[in-house]
């Protein structure tokens, strides 16, 4: 049995190091929810000063009603106060586990500011939230009266299913088309189980398919169905497929057996969660046990990697980053973790070349310095003369962020507009992009982003849609 500051630990929806996970049965948790999880969230909440000016709510990008649900929480009208969180959010449980809260709602809360640590707000609504559904008080999707309007969606992310949920209560048929086997995107396959646990996306994910939405996967446009046919068989498509090429590291030796991208590393550790057959895995490819493994890039994914690589009992693990600490992309907090569970982070540092003639054995790096401000305001970093060392590397992951694959050349649409960086272009009013009917949102509109501001995205654009669609009928008629 865990002790009691473990426990307490985990009831502050705290992340655990992972050398104590094995700690925790599941009979722990039922006594984390018994002993303290309760009395902790309301003690929680009660700590909101219910401030004139709500900067939590604010900087939330769905603009939750975040003082109003705390204090009911802080009153143990739990029901009353996940109700209220729901009204905004399709996923605020998802939201509490993963929201990088330091960035948003608790580095903006009034009493941080005052030097006594935030109110744990993604902590409570993770707790209202999973409180709910043990109690049964997600109800089913209200679905409108039918509307006889069909609308089709390409990507079952977070922008896509949120879109379809607020499609289908509006009485729309809903069908989601998605390339992998499974809905849920990044969510499924891109975040690691040991931040948020599969079966809460599946659930969400059963919740719409209950309601009568349609899941089409396996599908991939371009290849079952153009672009075209797909707006031959709906009335109106949004485009939501996130943004899934890795950017390239250019440096001898990257084809190296060895040098794999993130995303897959990822992809593969949480097949293996759901049980999958997953070959890459178990022949050690996509596996990082017993290997000294190098991650490069900075960022929250890059985060995902070095934590998923300890607990998958890695030798050692190393995070490559140009830049330094304090000009990171990823939370703070991610960091924080990663060092407590025995990551080296080695700041200021990029690969020149990777060693190996069959398999990499290394990664030769050189020393970085901040030089003049780039284009988005942010120092530069360049080479620092004589700063060349070399790290010992068995799996080397690239992690440097995500580009939007060529989404015309894929779809067999030609006419679909994209901007400069390969996103698509959108008009800013409506969330159409040049292709009448047709809609997009979510990180193929604004470039690898949150899950939170997807989410956001898929309520407007639903609006949006609906919009669009009830001018359709009223010209039909």
């Amino acid at each position: 049995m865990a002790d009691d500051a473990m426990l307490k630990f985990v009831a502050r929806g705290q992340e655990y190091p992972a050398k104590r996970e094995a700690e925790l049965r599941a009979e722990d948790f039922r006594e984390i929810a018994d002993r303290y999880a309760v009395p902790d969230a309301k003690a929680q909440a009660g700590r909101c000063s219910q401030c004139g000016v709500p900067y939590c709510s604010v900087h939330c990008p769905l603009h939750n009603h975040i003082p109003d649900w705390l204090r009911l929480t802080a009153e143990g009208r739990l029901r009353e106060a996940y109700e209220l969180s729901n009204s905004t959010s399709t996923m605020p449980e998802i939201c509490g586990r993963i929201c990088p809260q330091d960035r948003l709602c608790e580095g903006n809360c009034v009493i941080e500011f005052s030097g006594h640590g935030a109110v744990t707000i993604g902590s409570v609504e993770k707790f209202i939230t999973d409180k709910a559904w043990d109690e049964g008080w997600v109800e089913p999707v209200r679905v409108g009266p039918a509307r006889g309007q069909s609308v089709g969606v390409i990507g079952a992310g977070p922008a896509g299913l949120s879109a379809a949920e607020y499609l289908r209560e509006m009485g729309y048929d809903v069908h989601v088309y998605d390339r992998h086997d499974r809905a849920g995107g990044l969510l499924t396959y891109g975040i690691p189980g040991f931040k948020l646990e599969k079966h809460i996306v599946m659930r969400r994910v059963a919740r719409l398919e209950e309601a009568g939405i349609t899941f089409h996967t396996g599908f991939e446009v371009g290849r079952e169905a153009t672009l075209e046919e797909l707006r031959a068989r709906h009335d109106t498509l949004l485009i939501a497929t996130g943004v899934y090429k890795a950017r390239a590291i250019k440096a001898p030796g990257v084809g190296a057996a060895g040098v794999v991208e993130a995303l897959d590393y990822l992809t593969a550790s949480n097949r293996k969660g759901f049980g999958d057959v997953v070959p890459a895995f178990d022949d050690g490819s996509l596996n990082a046990v017993g290997k000294n493994v190098v991650v490069i890039g900075g960022g929250d994914t890059a985060m995902d990697c070095v934590r998923t690589a300890i607990r998958q009992g890695a030798a050692s693990v190393k995070c490559l980053y140009r830049r330094d600490r304090a000009n990171m992309p990823g939370s703070q907090r991610e960091v924080a973790n990663a060092e407590e569970e025995g990551v080296e982070f080695v700041w200021l540092s990029g690969p020149e070349a990777f060693d190996g003639t069959d398999k990499v054995t290394g990664v030769r790096a050189s020393k970085m310095r901040l030089g003049a401000p780039d284009a988005s305001g942010r120092r530069a970093p360049e080479v620092d003369p004589g700063g060349a060392f070399q790290l010992n590397a068995d799996l080397v992951i690239k992690a440097l962020g995500f580009e939007a694959e060529d989404l015309p050349r894929l779809f067999g649409s030609e006419g679909l507009g994209v901007t400069r960086w390969g996103t698509l272009r959108t008009d800013g009013r409506t969330m159409m992009t040049s292709l009448d009917g047709v809609f997009a949102a979510g990180d193929i509109v604004r470039g690898a982003s949150l899950v939170v501001w997807a989410i956001r995205d898929g309520r407007d654009v639903a609006a949006h849609m609906h919009a669009w669609m009830r001018a359709k009928a009223r010209v039909a008629a």
